[in-house]
C-alpha cells in the first residue's frame, strides 16, 4: 500500500500477504474489506482466529487436527481400523471424505521428505505411523501422498519401513495428472483412485 494510507491498514495487508497463495493485490482488497466490516464481525472473526489456534491440536492417534484428545474418525465404531490411509496434510482427509467411500481411518504426517527443503524422514510423523501398526492389527496401509517427487519419495520410503512388518502396502492408482494435488481432485477421480490402488 502506499504511503498515505494508515500504517494499521498497510500492517494489515501485509499480514494478509504472509498467507500462502495471497499476494498483494489480493492482500490489499482484504484489508480494506475488513474496514468495510462492522465491528463485532471483526471481533468474531479475531475470536475463531484466536481461538482455532488454542483449540486445534494433533490426534494422539492419526495426527489430523481435532479439538479433542482422539478425532472423531479415530473414535468412531464406524470405521474399519484396519485400513490406514496415509496423507500428507489434514486437507488430504477431507478430500477424502468428500468422497464418502472410504470407511478406514488415517494417518497425517504434516509434510513429505525432501532433502532440498531439509525434510528429513525424523520430521514429519512416520515413527507415529509405525507405533500404530505395531499392534499387528492393521491389515493394510494405503499410501495417498500427491503424485510428485516428494510425495513418491515419501511413499517408497515408508512402505520399506512396512513391509518387514508384513504389512499390505498399496499406492493410490492415480488417475490425476503427474504434479497435481489431492485437496483439488474431485471426488469421482478421488474415488477412481482409491478404488484402483496398487500394491508397492
Amino acid at each position: 500500500m502506499a504511503d498515505h494510507n494508515a500504517l494499521p491498514l498497510i500492517i494489515l495487508a501485509e499480514k494478509f500477504a504472509s498467507l500462502p497463495g495471497i499476494g498483494m493485490k489480493t492482500a490489499h482488497r482484504l484489508a480494506y474489506y475488513v474496514m468495510s466490516m462492522t465491528e463485532k464481525d471483526v471481533e468474531d472473526f479475531a475470536t475463531a482466529l484466536v481461538s482455532a489456534k488454542k483449540n486445534v491440536h494433533r490426534c494422539k492417534c492419526c495426527m489430523n487436527l481435532t479439538e479433542r484428545e482422539i478425532c472423531p474418525i479415530c473414535s468412531s465404531d464406524g470405521r474399519d481400523k484396519n485400513i490406514i490411509c496415509v496423507v500428507e496434510a489434514p486437507r488430504d482427509v477431507t478430500a477424502f471424505e468428500r468422497t464418502r467411500e472410504y470407511h478406514g481411518v488415517y494417518h497425517v504426517l504434516h509434510g513429505l521428505i525432501s532433502p532440498l527443503d531439509n525434510i528429513t524422514p525424523d520430521k514429519i510423523h512416520i515413527k507415529e505411523l509405525i507405533a500404530r501398526i505395531s499392534d499387528g492389527k492393521t491389515k493394510e496401509v494405503i499410501m495417498a501422498t500427491n503424485p510428485t517427487v516428494e510425495g513418491d519419495t515419501t511413499a517408497m520410503y515408508i512402505a520399506g519401513l512396512l513391509k518387514p512388518l508384513g504389512v499390505k502396502v498399496t499406492r493410490l492408482a492415480f488417475g490425476l495428472p503427474v504434479g497435481a494435488n489431492l485437496e483439488y481432485a474431485d471426488e469421482v477421480t478421488l474415488y477412481k483412485a482409491l478404488e484402483n490402488r496398487n500394491d508397492m
